[in-house]
């Protein structure tokens, strides 16, 4: 690791904040410190590029505008707003959340790690990240873009860094003043970073490879819950329907039963009658 100097930090946050001045992107979550909003763009961006939560984001937004109004909400109708968005699962998390946080809170959010983490769905990485844009607070937050950083600059010949060693160094150069601002810059620079560059986040210990998404189960539990966004199927209709949406055979859909096991045991769908359908 480089040794870090005072000077060596002014460099680093006139580097960073330099980039951001001239070339810093605009996200609708970025245009607003509601707590809600900012929750539910975290959880979208959670394993999905930005340039398909910046689709999404404003649709669910416009449904959903509250933290009541998802609350109140259908699981069905939160499933099917969210599909094509990958992940589904994250969609009844958020929509558990905001249960929780209507019964418990009123709906008025927490400010304090542990009461955030408290809630279902939000671990460490969202309960800061929701404080640090929503509310300013100055916390560390490590995800993919900011890891870049700080590997780029501090650990240019290094593999296999692990985020306890690149946590003293977000903490020593964090702008306290303006947390919100200087992670922005942080996570627009390290995106830019990692298209100009072999993406420095491959050299971290956390560091993993997203299998195939074509043939995957994960493609085929999206392909289950988007057919039954048009209602209700047998499981007979379901397979030949789900067989036609990915255009394969139905012999294929081999897969089908452990998949359907699983949308349930997740709460993403229900079996009644002998029909499957998106949860209540």
């Amino acid at each position: 690791m480089r040794a870090v100097t005072e000077k060596g930090i002014l460099c680093f946050r006139k580097t960073v904040l330099d980039y951001f001045t001239t070339h810093g992107r605009s996200f609708p979550w970025r245009e607003t410190t509601d707590p809600y909003a900012i929750l539910v763009s975290e959880i979208m961006l959670q394993q999905t590029q930005t340039a398909r939560v910046a689709d999404y984001f404003p649709r669910f937004m416009r449904q959903f505008p509250t933290i009541e109004s998802l609350a109140a909400a259908p699981l069905r109708a939160v499933l099917s707003l969210w599909q094509g968005l990958g992940y589904n699962r994250r969609a009844l998390f958020l929509k558990r959340c905001a249960e929780a946080l209507v019964e418990r809170y009123r709906g008025v959010f927490p400010q304090t790690i542990g009461d955030l983490i408290s809630l279902p769905g939000i671990g460490p990485y969202t309960a800061r990240a929701v404080l640090v844009f929503a509310f300013n607070q100055p916390h560390v937050i490590i995800e993919t873009n900011i890891r870049a950083v700080f590997l780029h600059h501090f650990f240019p010949r290094r593999d296999n860094v692990p985020d306890r060693e690149i946590t003293p160094l977000v903490e020593k150069t964090l702008d306290r003043g303006n947390p919100r601002q200087w992670f922005f810059a942080l996570m627009d620079y390290g995106s830019h970073l990692k298209e100009i560059y072999r993406n420095p986040s491959r050299r971290s210990a956390h560091h993993t490879v997203q299998p195939p998404f074509e043939g995957s189960n994960r493609q085929l539990r999206g392909a289950i819950l988007r057919c039954l966004a048009a209602g209700p199927l047998s499981r007979k209709a379901l397979v030949k329907v789900v067989a036609d949406d990915l255009g394969k055979e139905t012999r294929e859909m081999k897969r089908l039963s452990l998949a359907l096991s699983s949308l349930c045991r997740d709460n993403l769908i229900q079996k009644k009658g002998g029909f499957y359908s998106l949860s209540d």
